[in-house]
């Protein structure tokens, strides 16, 4: 079993890794939208800009693995605001993956989430 965590990936929030990998599954933790190169910064205006901010955030985690978006089979999402949130959030994740070849997911209503976000989001990945 392997435990990633990258000096140069997204600062964790809490004390985990961003990813661990067994028997070729990688495991993401939940990212939140910080910006890996100003961790302190603000965090961006809404569901649309925070979940572009995860979804990069992931991507910076799978390239570090040598691993893309193509690789996910699963994905959960967490929004603080599901009811006025939820379209916003479906057309943004969307256009990260082609309609025919969309990972399985989740989408769960939660009431608060790390650093204030309004969005989080883990993934499972495997490697070819």
């Amino acid at each position: 079993m392997d435990f990633h965590l990258f000096a140069d990936g997204p600062r964790p929030v809490a004390p985990f890794s961003h990813a661990v990998e067994t028997d070729g599954w990688v495991f993401l933790t939940g990212q939140m939208p910080t910006d890996p190169n100003a961790p302190d910064a603000p965090l961006p205006a809404g569901v649309t800009a925070q979940t572009h901010q995860v979804m990069q955030n992931l991507k910076l985690i799978l390239e570090k693995l040598e691993l893309g978006l193509e690789h996910v089979v699963q994905v959960r999402a967490y929004l603080t605001d599901f009811d006025q949130d939820y379209a916003a959030f479906n057309t943004t994740y969307q256009s990260y993956f082609p309609k025919d070849r969309r990972p399985a997911r989740t989408t769960i209503g939660v009431t608060a989430l790390a650093v204030g976000a309004l969005v989080e989001i883990d993934m499972i990945a495997k490697r070819p």
